[in-house]
């Protein structure tokens, strides 16, 4: 999707905010790119066309910007999206899909536009993203950039942990500390 300056209001448009719940964001999101006013398929808009699919969501540059709905992470991972590729993100929305077990992978400009040429050229072509190592490859050229994740959520991302499940695996370690302060 190389449309730059994508924010949360058009992932997840407001009106569908009213929920608590994650559930049924993804049916939702682009909501309003996916379908004209009488709720038709637009035909043109990327995500309508079953060439493209995957869990790997490739956008332009300044993606998530706007209001810091959570809403939006939630919309993306709802609609099975476990990867988003930008050259640059909303720090809210960042935060916000890492939360949300999305990985939001940030690429040079050279490399997401290589990726884009690839896609134009065979609407097959695959990514391989490797958070061991951060590395994120381009299997239609073989070239691979590395990206950066911090430490933290890197490890909460390889365990399937959120902030409470880390808390808990590191309890024995708090409760230690927390001796050897009486």
């Amino acid at each position: 999707m190389p449309i730059e300056n994508v924010d949360t209001d058009q992932i997840i448009p407001a009106r569908f905010l009213k929920a608590t719940s994650k559930e049924g964001f993804g049916d939702n999101l682009f909501r309003d790119w996916r379908y004209d006013k009488d709720n038709r398929p637009v035909q043109s808009f990327v995500l309508n066309n079953p060439v493209y699919k995957g869990e790997i969501l490739v956008a332009g540059k300044n993606f998530g910007c706007g209001s810091s709905r959570e809403h939006a992470a939630w919309a993306i991972a709802g609609y099975g999206f476990k990867v988003v590729v930008s050259a640059f993100f909303a720090d809210i929305f960042k935060n916000n899909a890492m939360n949300n077990f999305v990985l939001p992978v940030v690429v040079s400009e050279d490399f997401l536009s290589e990726i884009f040429k690839s896609v134009d050229k065979n609407p097959q072509a695959t990514l391989t993203v490797d958070l061991e190592n951060q590395l994120i490859t381009n299997n239609v050229t073989g070239k691979s950039e590395k990206f950066a994740i911090n430490t933290y959520k890197k490890e909460c991302f390889l365990k399937g942990f959120d902030d409470i499940d880390y808390l808990l695996s590191k309890k024995e370690h708090i409760e230690e500390y927390e001796r050897q302060g009486d």
